[in-house]
């Protein structure tokens, strides 16, 4: 397998080729806490916490370390697989220099693949090669090129990710757009003990109908439903991933009322923790 690591102190960014020789490491533990893009060609099959994605063009992924990713099957052409933690860069402190946290990252879609048009994927294909000739090259501004890679492959996404996802008037409109990936932020920093849009409402200096307005202008699921959807990943994430009990679970996501919570989860998705977590193991 061809790998490219860059390790300094606490700072490491990997490069790794992606084929069906590597599916077992890429699905194994060894890259579960770091940040990890994946670009697939054609013909790739990726399960990103409980959705499917199959690859019809060369599309991008991002990952973070919370999400769980398998990738069950492999195309005929190479894909690449970026790793890195925050040390060698963190989004939310370098927010104002590729603003992609809430659009590629963290977004309340959990939506994380960026298809790409001719022109990106041409872009993408001598991004990688000058990745590769990079690490060849081991010199001392190994550090600071990788950097600014990956910051070019941020910045190009996100403009794509805007495009796909967004209609023209949102991108139009920058405050709505910054409105956006605020909300989306504070969800994913405060799901766990806030649970009303009256919370969030609160940490944004607005009012609850205020939120509901924007939502509707962007053309999303309305606040209280993306807020409970985080919740229910969550869950999801630990009945799949963990021996917590159903109890457990509703404590560790700020629910008092375990009943409650499990009326809650039986609401989203039509059955039981308990037989979430039967019927994902089965």
């Amino acid at each position: 397998m061809s790998t490219n690591v860059f390790n300094n102190n606490s700072k490491t960014l990997g490069l790794l080729q992606v084929g069906q020789a590597q599916t077992d490491v890429i699905n194994g533990p060894s890259y579960k806490e770091y940040i990890k893009i994946l670009y697939l060609p054609a013909g790739y099959r990726l399960r990103v916490d409980f959705a499917c994605y199959e690859t019809e063009q060369p599309t991008l992924f991002f990952i973070s370390p919370n999400q769980y990713i398998e990738l069950e099957k492999a195309g005929e052409e190479s894909g690449h697989f970026i790793f890195y933690n925050r040390d060698f860069y963190c989004i939310q402190i370098h927010d104002q220099e590729v603003a992609c946290d809430g659009l590629l990252f963290n977004n309340i879609r959990n939506m994380p693949k960026v298809e790409l048009r001719e022109d990106e994927f041409a872009f993408l294909s001598y991004l990688f090669q000058e990745m590769i000739g990079e690490f060849q090259l081991q010199d001392s501004s190994l550090e600071e090129m990788m950097r600014t890679y990956l910051k070019q492959l941020l910045i190009r996404a996100t403009r794509s990710w805007k495009r796909q996802h967004l209609t023209h008037e949102v991108t139009d409109q920058q405050s709505d757009l910054e409105f956006f990936r605020k909300f989306t932020r504070l969800v994913e920093e405060h799901y766990k003990s806030k649970h009303t849009v009256a919370d969030y409402a609160d940490l944004l200096c607005t009012a609850p109908k205020t939120i509901t307005h924007k939502f509707n202008r962007l053309r999303l699921p309305q606040p209280n439903e993306v807020i409970k959807n985080r919740i229910i990943l969550e869950a999801k994430r630990l009945l799949a991933h963990t021996s917590l009990t159903a109890k457990e679970i509703a404590y560790n996501l700020g629910y008092d009322d375990p009943a409650y919570f499990s009326r809650l989860f039986m609401a989203k998705t039509g059955e039981s923790p308990s037989a979430f977590r039967t019927n994902f193991v089965a």
